[in-house]
């Protein structure tokens, strides 16, 4: 089944695609941005304990689930249970994940859409058409729509060459261009002036805010989200893994690549934060904190960026391609989990589902945007706050609840027959099946309130 399904060639292939899923615009943008607001430094060595210590337990339930099974989320869910009505559960729980997925990628693409669009904007103005690059970086309806559509065709392009000649074919490009860009603008704004103090209050840490419940939250809801679980991706790209591959390996690689750039933005945004209020681009609210994170990014950088002429427009058109980058090895997993269902739950070809996804997400996203102002932050609200913890809850339950131990040891001993002497086994069952449910249920909990 797996073959006839696809199957990623080579381990560096799947690692690259599973990062690439989890690295997103949250990581590049959302990540610096929260350590800057909860103590530097004490954010960031909390997320680091927190990500391993909850983000790589559950990334080992979706990816073992999913390599198990061989099956889209539904499917997978599904075959874990003996008793029938739980086996009903599981299923809807994995449509649930579909749902959730097609949510995210619906705003997600509009405000990729927007990344494309700044991209595009600079070398335009560039060579004198000032009027479109004011266009694409002019918020309105017909330049939304438009973007949107752009940026789902190309979604839906490298989705429909299939697990190797498309997400393996084109995660293997994008992620290395993705990290040497993140590198080398880190390098360069290291040098300006103020990038010290911003990159000073990175690495500092407030250690009198380290058991702030916020922090605490903040960090763990970094730790859990960054790897885009929740939502299935995951425990797809898991389905299309070799049984040859000793998955608390590759997960570990997975999870370390995916918060080594998540570490790596922080050079970058922190730096350049201060950068732009030392040339006096304000930074901060009426109030003394740091301006939202949407405004950071496509107010306060773009206005630094024009205070440094030619090569502002450089960094700039860099810049907005790393996030355009982050923000298309994301997609592309998020429109898998349809896709995967679509053709094997209702045997559709992969060209047909992936345009029978991709439109129908694509038409939502143009609803979204000619109701943006009524349905942008309710999407979003739905799918991230509630949506993905909830899935996040059922999928460690499933693993470590309702998964038979034998069945699991079994899965883990394909290719280490001495599984179950490792620290791994004597750990993660009881992990995935206690503490994991209880600490994404805290998140939950006080998203809420």
């Amino acid at each position: 089944m797996a073959a006839q399904r696809g199957e990623f060639r080579s381990r560096l292939g799947f690692i690259l695609a599973a990062a690439g899923s989890a690295v997103g615009l949250g990581n590049i943008w959302g990540f610096p941005t929260q350590a800057a607001s909860n103590g530097g430094g004490a954010f960031l060595f909390t997320y680091l304990v927190l990500a391993f210590a909850l983000a790589y337990p559950a990334l080992m339930a979706e990816l073992l689930i999913g390599r198990h099974t061989h099956r889209n989320m539904s499917q997978a869910l599904g075959a874990l249970p003996q008793h029938a009505g739980l086996q009903r559960i599981g299923m809807l729980t994995g449509i649930g994940g579909l749902v959730t997925a097609s949510l995210i990628l619906s705003f997600y693409g509009i405000v990729a859409g927007w990344m494309m669009g700044f991209a595009t904007s600079y070398p335009l103005a560039a060579i004198g058409l000032t009027q479109s690059a004011d266009w694409l970086i002019t918020f309105s309806t017909p330049r939304n729509l438009t973007l949107t559509g752009v940026f789902m065709a190309l979604t839906m392009s490298v989705v429909m060459g299939g697990v190797e000649d498309g997400i393996e074919r084109w995660s293997r490009r994008l992620m290395p261009i993705l990290i040497a860009t993140l590198v080398v603008l880190s390098l360069y704004v290291l040098t300006l002036d103020g990038a010290m103090k911003g990159l000073s209050i990175y690495l500092r840490p407030d250690f009198s805010k380290i058991l702030s419940g916020d922090l605490l939250i903040d960090a763990l809801g970094s730790a859990f989200f960054s790897l885009s679980l929740g939502v299935g991706t995951m425990l797809i790209y898991g389905s299309y893994l070799s049984d040859n591959e000793h998955v608390p390996s590759v997960g570990a690689q997975v999870a370390l690549l995916d918060v080594g750039i998540a570490v790596l933005a922080g050079f970058l945004i922190l730096p350049a934060m201060y950068v732009a209020d030392a040339r006096g681009v304000a930074i901060f609210n009426a109030s003394g904190g740091l301006l939202s994170e949407d405004t950071l990014i496509f107010s306060v950088l773009p206005a630094l960026f024009g205070t440094m002429d030619t090569i502002g427009m450089w960094l700039a058109t860099a810049f907005f391609i790393l996030m355009s980058i982050a923000a298309l090895t994301s997609s592309i997993s998020m429109l898998e989990v349809p896709v995967a269902y679509s053709i094997e739950r209702h045997g559709l070809s992969r060209r047909r589902a992936t345009l029978l996804a991709g439109t129908s997400i694509g038409a939502f996203s143009g609803l979204i945007a000619l109701n943006f102002e009524r349905l942008f932050g309710l999407v979003i609200t739905i799918s991230t706050r509630y949506g993905q913890p909830l899935l996040g809850i059922v999928v460690c339950l499933f693993a470590g609840w309702l998964w038979q131990r034998d069945a699991l040891l079994a899965e883990l001993k394909k290719n280490d027959s001495a599984a179950e002497q490792r620290w791994f086994w004597k750990i993660w069952p009881l992990y995935v099946k206690w503490a994991c449910p209880v600490i994404i249920s805290v998140i939950l909990v006080r998203s809420i309130l």
